[in-house]
Parts: structure tokens; sequence; C-alpha cells
């Protein structure tokens, strides 16, 4: 099983304050006022549940939400290739 790591994801930059990533051709995005991460907001991929991982009192960072996707897909990869 392969293990991701923030360096597989490609940063695609910010607009409007929404951070924007991908992984081959899935889409990440986030924003600092998000506690979670987002896959397309085209709609074609449901909003995941990928809580961003934040000590109280602390505000949310661009670290944060690189943390919570790669997370998120080792988990995906975890759960679908046992």
């Amino acid at each position: 099983m392969s293990k991701y790591s923030a360096g597989d994801l490609n940063y695609r930059g910010e607009s409007n304050g929404v951070h924007h990533w991908t992984l081959g051709n899935q889409p990440y995005y986030w924003h600092p006022d998000w506690l979670h991460i987002a896959e397309d907001m085209t709609g074609e991929t449901p909003i995941q549940e990928g809580k961003l991982e934040v000590e109280h009192g602390e505000k949310p960072t661009q670290e944060h939400a690189v943390n919570a996707i790669v997370k998120h897909l080792n988990e995906w990869v975890h759960k679908h290739h046992k």
C-alpha cells in the first residue's frame, strides 16, 4: 500500500482566499474559514469529512489543510486496498 505525503500534492494557487491542490486529476480545496477540506467544488464529488486538526484557539493554516488532505488520501487507500 502506498502512502501519500504533502510532496505528492500539486499546489495550484489561491483565488479569493480558496487554496487549490490536485493529486492526479482530483482537485482539493480549502479556505481559512473552513474547518474541513472539500473535493471538487463542481459537485461531482461530495465534500469530504476531512476535519482539520487544529488546537483550541489556534488559527487554521494552509499546512493544516495539507495534513488533512494527506490523511484523507491515506485513509482512502487503506480502506480500498485491503
